[in-house]
């Protein structure tokens, strides 16, 4: 990974860690990308930005190549789709061996890895949870849930609950209501998985964001690392809290400042603790992470918007990640950052 510092003055378009806006621009002259790819997938918005493409490799080909693989990942993740790999697994009963695809098991094994560093803090089988406070596939609930559902369902929360056998590709679900959820990395996982298609077809310098989620290499159209803005979590207009320059490295974001509902004066954020079954509440409102592989930076920046500042920047710091924390206070925004992170030149 590595970054290089933004001059102040120098002209150029922000792609915010949750918004993609404009074109990059020097001075008046506009930057040309040879691709400029933007569609759905994954139940939301996507860009690709490359500035040159090989000679043997064509820009339409290259767009439906990258399509059909983010709809085969659609297909296997989406939990909105009945006929997903992910909900197939979910509606299947217990006790039985159940084979799944390689992308499948990538995935799996990583959610584990981070369940078992967060000590449950992130966790694969919060969908009943997610799904009992509106968050998940059906969105009408806008109830807080009573405290005796909530301590029901923990029972049928909990990686316990499942066996995971990596070299077979499998898993068995032990309870019955095991409810498999991967929003947390799945979108990171195809952003890793876009990147790793154009680098199989050599190219060498080129953005790919989903959802806000990131992957950068080599250099922008004008021959700069990428401008990579840091969104401020304001509620009611879009603003940037910094901006970085970064080259090969994933990026990822998670913040509790937009998705939510209000009742009864209280405010209920869409990330929710699995280790007791409620919505966050405390300081952190964005948390933002940069690691080679964007689907471990998405898992890490979820993890981290459950655990809170103080056993966050723990996990952090063990992990030698590059972590930006933004804490709401009385006085404003606050900013909290690993040293890896504190290397990164920044103009705000």
């Amino acid at each position: 990974m590595f970054f290089k510092e933004l001059k102040r003055g120098k002209g150029a378009a922000f792609l915010l860690v949750f918004l993609l806006v404009g074109c990059e621009q020097t001075g008046v002259v506009q930057s040309v990308y040879r691709v400029d790819y933007r569609d759905s997938t994954m139940g939301t918005r996507f860009t690709i930005k490359i500035p040159q493409l090989p000679d043997n490799v064509e820009s339409q080909a290259l767009k439906h190549s990258i399509k059909l693989r983010l709809d085969e990942l659609d297909s296997q993740f989406s939990t909105y789709k009945a006929d997903s790999e992910i909900s197939r697994i979910n509606a299947q009963g217990s006790g039985d061996w159940i084979s799944v695809t390689p992308s499948f098991g990538k995935v799996m094994t990583e959610a584990l890895r981070i369940n078992k560093l967060s000590q449950g803090a992130f966790d694969p089988t919060i969908g009943p949870l997610v799904n009992l406070w509106g968050f998940g596939p059906d969105p009408s609930m806008t109830e807080v849930p009573d405290g005796e559902t909530i301590k029901n369902l923990l029972l049928v929360t909990g990686t316990e609950n499942i066996l995971w056998d990596s070299e077979r590709l499998r898993v068995k679900k032990l309870k019955e209501n095991i409810f498999l959820d991967f929003s947390a990395l799945a979108k990171g996982y195809a952003v890793d998985e876009v990147a790793r298609l154009l680098e199989n077809q050599k190219i060498n310098d080129f953005m790919v964001e989903i959802g806000g989620e990131l992957r950068l290499k080599g250099v922008n159209s004008t021959g700069d690392f990428w401008r990579i803005a840091v969104e401020k979590p304001t509620i009611d207009q879009r603003m940037i809290q910094q901006v970085l320059a970064v080259s090969d490295s994933g990026i990822a974001s998670s913040g509790d400042y937009r998705n939510y509902f209000e009742k009864e004066g209280a405010r209920y954020s869409h990330t929710i603790d699995p280790r007791t079954g409620y919505s966050i509440k405390h300081a952190v409102v964005s948390v933002t992470v940069l690691h080679d592989s964007t689907m471990t930076a998405d898992a890490f920046a979820t993890t981290f918007m459950v655990l809170g500042e103080e056993k966050g920047l723990e996990l952090a710091k063990e992990q030698n990640l590059s972590v930006l924390f933004i804490l709401k206070t009385d006085e404003g925004f606050v900013e909290r950052s690993t040293s890896q992170y504190q290397l990164i030149e920044q103009v705000h």
